[in-house]
């Protein structure tokens, strides 16, 4: 058995509710299978995983690749110390991420970092 060297959390907003965990469910069971296997491969992996499977997107935040078919899925994170905190997902319909999606990862970001500084 391997130990993950880095930790998944979902972001959770403060009425608990669950972004990563309300896009899966809205996906195909295939696709959702294969976004799990990725996010898995991210928990082992932390930093190290490569390109076209992570990028960074600006300033803390980076982003998880997952192709299936002609659609483009990704998941936006940021690390917490030894934690990876993935945001939220969407698909991806243009060349660049959405600002709109951005800026939603820095606000969940912004919130996660708030409530949590110091308990790292």
């Amino acid at each position: 058995m391997t130990l993950n060297k880095y930790q998944i959390i979902f972001y959770e907003t403060s009425s608990a509710q669950c972004p990563v965990d309300h896009f899966l469910d809205t996906l195909q069971i295939k696709v959702r299978a294969k976004a799990e296997k990725w996010i898995e491969k991210l928990e082992q992996h932390g930093p190290n995983l490569p390109r076209p499977y992570a990028d960074m997107v600006v300033g803390k935040i980076r982003e998880l690749r997952i192709i299936f078919g002609s659609n483009h899925y990704r998941f936006l994170y940021f690390f917490f110390g030894k934690k990876i905190v993935l945001t939220h997902g969407f698909i991806k319909k243009t060349d660049k991420v959405p600002l709109q999606e951005i800026q939603r990862a820095e606000s969940y970001m912004t919130d996660f970092l708030t409530r949590y500084q110091g308990v790292n």
